[in-house]
């Protein structure tokens, strides 16, 4: 690994002398691979996840999220309307392209365009979305927008204790940093936080394999992939300088 120095002999950072800031990423709809990303709007897509979700009748996908269940469509789409209401987070919903259906929720959010680091979160898919395609290609096409605007930064954080969100990120080609011990407070009970992550020296590497699983000769005619994602990843970053 390259290292940096002063002229006291001090190690310094790797020098970023063409870094210019990028921009707070404008919210437009964002489609490839059967997905289509479109800006939340309550009154458009709350109906759609109230059913979607709906689906989930023990409640299981909101145990480590900091909101939800909800009780009626109406205390959803409360929520949602929240959601909206400031610039950070900027969520997006899920929409299948071929039915034109709403199954889940996704956002951007930490968005700090003077570090180049943002953070996808409030990952809320229903059961009908998760473990499939369509939900790596909403992965997939929020997290290329992401480094296409100059982010060097893209962020996985999750409850130390949800494993299958920490495995997921793995899959996608997130590194393991650590958990902050004790960092929030969630519905009442204390919270350890693991911390993932992406750079953009990893994308450039990342981003064939994403484009290799997505395309349709992966799968065989039952829909079932010839080579896993977390293969592909693996495989990319595994020659990756640090």
């Amino acid at each position: 690994m390259q290292t940096w120095q002063n002229d006291l002999g001090q190690p310094l950072g790797e020098p970023l002398p063409d870094w210019t800031m990028p921009p707070f990423p404008p919210q437009h709809i964002l489609s490839g691979f059967g997905c289509r990303l479109e800006p939340l709007n309550a009154a458009k897509h709350g109906g759609d996840l109230w059913q979607a979700f709906s689906a989930d009748t023990a409640g299981k996908m909101w145990t480590y999220l900091t909101a939800g269940p909800f009780a009626s469509q109406a205390e959803l789409e409360v929520w949602l309307r929240q959601m909206t209401s400031k610039p950070d987070p900027q969520p997006y919903a899920v929409v299948d392209a071929e039915t034109g259906k709403t199954h889940g929720l996704i956002c951007y959010l930490r968005i700090a365009p003077e570090s180049a680091s943002i953070e996808v979160g409030w990952v809320t898919f229903s059961p009908i979305l998760q473990q499939t395609t369509l939900a790596t290609a909403a992965q997939f096409l929020l997290m290329r927008n992401a480094f296409a605007l100059g982010y060097r930064r893209y962020e996985w954080k999750c409850n130390a204790l949800n494993i299958p969100s920490h495995r997921a990120a793995e899959r996608l080609g997130f590194t393991f940093e650590g958990i902050f011990r004790q960092a929030t407070i969630n519905k009442g009970r204390s919270r350890d936080t693991t911390w993932l992550s992406i750079l953009d020296k990893e994308w450039v590497k990342l981003e064939p394999a994403y484009l290799q699983w997505l395309d349709a000769s992966n799968f065989d005619a039952d829909g079932r992939q010839r080579v896993s994602l977390s293969t592909l990843t693996r495989a990319a970053l595994a020659g990756r300088e640090d």
